[in-house]
């Protein structure tokens, strides 16, 4: 099957699978071992237009539709997970939000940096009381004279290390709770901006996830995203679209995954034939296969919605449920058909294992997906 591209999609397609398979692919392993932020790929990848793909060209950007961020997104996944996740967050979740709630001067400033790669934005909603339940975040802004004051913590944030702009969420009212909410743009260098712990995790290693304290952190009132209150709903829409990002994400490790054990399996021999030959294997195959097309359409599906302009939520949320959960079976699956190698660091089935575990939690857990899928069926969209 195969799903209805331009001339112009099809160009970025290849585009981004050269780069993913010349320059991100051959370092993947070694970046995951030594957790180092690959911020000389990141500029190239900037000045090649992966870093402001949605962005209008009048702010620096490409201006290119959802669908052809999602088949660039997918190539690098395929190479490196840990670089794919950056770009996403980048893409999705802070210049998008800028560029539908920002202010003249913030696009032909801030946002026209990020979209040229000259530095990385991060997204600070989460709390360690505030995960899935973000209005019960604690972090506060008041106001004073031309400025707010931020105070409070925000945790599990990806790339807060290295970024040089951080988009955060704080209350300004507190009696409103989640309609209390505002955005922020932080510049990172802020002296109230101060990276905590640097969490060392199962995968994505590569990808730094902090803790972002935010003390007496001073920001000028013309770096609010929106207007007052709005932070919440400027959330929820990020998230919304990141949700795209994720998915294309999942199928891009999916497909990788798959591809790897094809191969391997066509190599490995046993009782005197290659594994290929058994059936049970090549079912297995066949499942894996169609689950991965059909998570490839659903994500596609939502972003050709949302380029129509059309309603997308559950569209997105059903994307990222399903692609999410099936990446992770089918690592599952890939590895278990590597029997004993894929459980050693010389195959890369075992790092995309690693990688592919928090594609359910991050940016709206899969128990979330399934509320928002709910309450649309029962008629509760919000």
């Amino acid at each position: 099957m195969s799903y209805p591209l331009s001339e112009e999609q099809k160009m970025i397609r290849a585009m981004a699978r050269d780069f993913a398979r010349e320059v991100l692919m051959p370092t993947a392993a070694e970046r995951d071992r030594t957790a180092e932020f690959p911020r000389e790929i990141f500029n190239q990848m900037g000045e090649l237009g992966f870093m402001g793909m949605m962005v209008p060209e009048k702010y620096g950007g490409v201006g290119l539709d959802t669908v052809s961020y999602c088949l660039a997104l997918r190539e690098m996944a395929s190479a490196c997970a840990s670089t794919a996740v950056v770009m996403s967050v980048h893409n999705s979740v802070v210049c998008s939000p800028i560029n539908q709630f920002g202010t003249e001067a913030q696009k032909r400033t801030v946002l026209s940096r990020l979209a040229k790669g000259e530095i990385i934005g991060c997204f600070a909603l989460t709390e360690p009381e505030a995960g899935s339940d973000p209005a019960s975040q604690k972090t506060t802004a008041v106001r004073d004279g031309d400025s707010w004051v931020i105070n409070g913590s925000k945790r599990f944030i990806t790339t807060g290390q290295n970024a040089g702009l951080c988009i955060a969420t704080a209350l300004t009212d507190k009696s409103k709770r989640h309609r209390g909410i505002s955005a922020f743009l932080i510049e990172t260098d802020n002296p109230g901006y101060r990276v905590g712990k640097i969490e060392d995790k199962l995968g994505l290693r590569a990808s730094d996830t902090a803790e972002i304290i935010l003390e007496d952190c001073r920001v000028p009132a013309s770096m609010m995203l929106g207007q007052e209150g709005m932070g919440f709903t400027i959330a929820m829409a990020a998230l919304d679209g990141g949700r795209i990002g994720i998915a294309s994400q999942s199928v891009g490790v999916a497909r990788s995954a798959l591809d790897q054990t094809v191969t391997y399996v066509k190599q490995r021999s046993q009782f005197g034939r290659p594994i290929a030959s058994y059936q049970a294997l090549r079912f297995r195959l066949a499942d894996m296969a169609t689950q991965i097309e059909a998570a490839w359409l659903m994500t596609l599906s939502a972003a050709a919605q949302r380029d129509r302009g059309e309603r997308f939520i559950v569209a997105a949320s059903m994307a990222k449920l399903f692609a999410s959960e099936m990446v992770n079976q089918v690592v599952y699956d890939c590895l278990q058909m590597h029997g004993g190698y894929g459980y050693v660091k010389d195959f890369p089935i075992e790092r995309l294992y690693r990688d592919a575990r928090v594609f359910t939690i991050y940016e709206g857990t899969s128990e979330i997906q399934r509320l928002i899928i709910a309450n649309n069926l029962l008629g509760r969209p919000d």
